[in-house]
């Protein structure tokens, strides 16, 4: 029998959070944890081609192997450029 891990499935929405554990094998991928999540299936409209995903808030490709306890994490775009809304937000001197 193949050694299992652990990790953690993660992705939020402004209004709802998706947050599942996952037992997968050692050496699955961030692609393999995500599929076997479910998240997919809850959230069709979800297109991993577009979305930038990591572990533990640094960015990885969805063929980064796991290890135990990572947390991956699905990104969602930016509705804003940072750097323009710090602009907005600064008052004129």
């Amino acid at each position: 029998m193949a050694e299992q891990i652990h990790v953690q499935v993660c992705y939020a929405t402004p209004t709802s959070v998706f947050l599942r554990d996952v037992t997968v094998e050692a050496g699955a991928t961030l692609q393999q944890a995500i599929a076997l999540s479910g998240l997919l299936q809850e959230m069709p409209e979800l297109d991993l081609a577009t979305l930038q995903v990591g572990i533990y808030a640094k960015k990885k490709t969805l063929d980064t192997v796991l290890r135990e306890h990572d947390r991956v994490e699905i990104y969602r775009p930016l509705i804003a450029d940072p750097k323009q809304a710090r602009r907005r937000r600064k008052p004129t001197a």
